[in-house]
């Protein structure tokens, strides 16, 4: 097993790095404002037929979770604008990306056309489903790689790594003095458990994680001496019961992987097993009410659309979904590199 950086997780650096995660993370919008210019001609068609999402999709013949995506991505870019229940054009779309305007630019992004990644997009605009990791033919979709001991391995000190500089941020931005047990669930290597217990001295954790990625947890939490605080529990949140006694359940960067009915489901099993009056927490890159922004959230989208069955969220939907599920008080606190906290709880029995 390879050797985790174990970070000090009670520091925060003392610079941001959060425009070079933005580099990774935004690193196919690109390739997916290609397709829909040069493959579908997307704006043109969008000028003659102010739509809806919905029409947009049956209009074009492409599927909803890559569509909405991308909408996303051109409100952010500002090259769509809400009018009601439509999208509509901003001046910029029309005068550069419609074909009849003599400042389009087709022809010049269509020189890039043919590049793979963005051949994957237009792929997955038209079936919805996920291509290989990172483009690569030769790997299967996330959730699947995910289950094969070598990509775990590499993809959960990946995500390590990140977390050392988002972990902090997430255990200091929640006052956690009136719970004492945390289910971290898909929680990884557990650092933003390990996190939150170093932060918050009243509190101990568990990390559920299914098969291989357990094992990896056990070794981290081991490596940073805290395996006194913070338990694995071997399960699949998907095919078993969440189990019960805890009162924080704790989803981070979970909810982005997967479609709304998985996370519904979740929400579902959480406010079952939570204890009465306790408190979810869901840490991810979220966008705004609006779905325009940030930007960088709105790239990032696009790489998980790419090769997981998720995208990035609206803080509103995750909120909706929460009371959908029987919780209440919805809250959204700010946290580092256009990240969130949405918190909520089980009303007392």
């Amino acid at each position: 097993m390879e050797t985790m950086v174990l970070n000090k997780l009670d520091t925060n650096p003392a610079t941001d790095p959060s425009r070079l995660m933005a580099l990774r993370d935004g690193m196919y919008a690109a390739d997916l404002f290609i397709a829909a210019v040069a493959h579908l001609n997307f704006f043109s068609w969008l000028n003659e037929h102010p739509a809806d999402l919905k029409k947009i999709c049956e209009g074009l013949k492409i599927k909803e979770r890559p569509a909405d995506v991308m909408l996303t991505l051109f409100k952010a870019y500002g090259l769509l604008e809400q009018k009601e229940n439509e999208l509509h054009l901003t001046e910029l779309a029309r005068e550069h990306l419609v074909d009849s305007s003599q400042w389009y630019l087709g022809p010049y992004l269509a020189t890039q056309m043919n590049r793979p990644a963005c051949l994957d997009m237009v792929n997955i605009l038209r079936t919805g489903e996920p291509e290989g990791w990172g483009g690569n033919k030769n790997e299967k979709e996330w959730a699947l790689a995910m289950e094969k001991e070598e990509f775990s391995e590499n993809f959960t000190e990946a995500m390590d790594s990140r977390g050392a500089f988002l972990a902090p941020a997430l255990a200091q931005r929640i006052d956690f003095k009136d719970y004492n047990r945390l289910l971290d669930i898909g929680g990884a290597s557990g650092i933003y458990s390990a996190a939150i217990v170093l932060k918050h001295q009243n509190m101990s954790a568990a990390v559920l994680e299914k098969p291989p990625i357990d094992r990896i947890a056990r070794h981290s939490i081991n490596k940073r001496g805290l395996s006194g605080r913070i338990t694995v529990i071997g399960s699949d949140m998907f095919k078993e019961k969440l189990p019960e006694g805890y009162d924080v359940h704790l989803y981070s960067n979970v909810f982005h992987d997967w479609d709304e009915g998985e996370i519904r489901g979740l929400l579902k099993k959480s406010y079952e097993a939570l204890d009465g009056e306790g408190m979810i927490v869901v840490h991810d890159a979220h966008l705004n009410p609006e779905k325009n922004g940030p930007l960088e959230i709105a790239e990032y989208s696009v790489l998980l659309m790419l090769s997981t069955r998720g995208k990035c969220y609206s803080c509103r939907e995750v909120g909706t979904f929460m009371e959908e599920a029987g919780f209440s008080g919805i809250q959204v606190i700010p946290t580092v590199a256009s990240r969130s906290i949405i918190t909520a709880v089980k009303p007392g029995k």
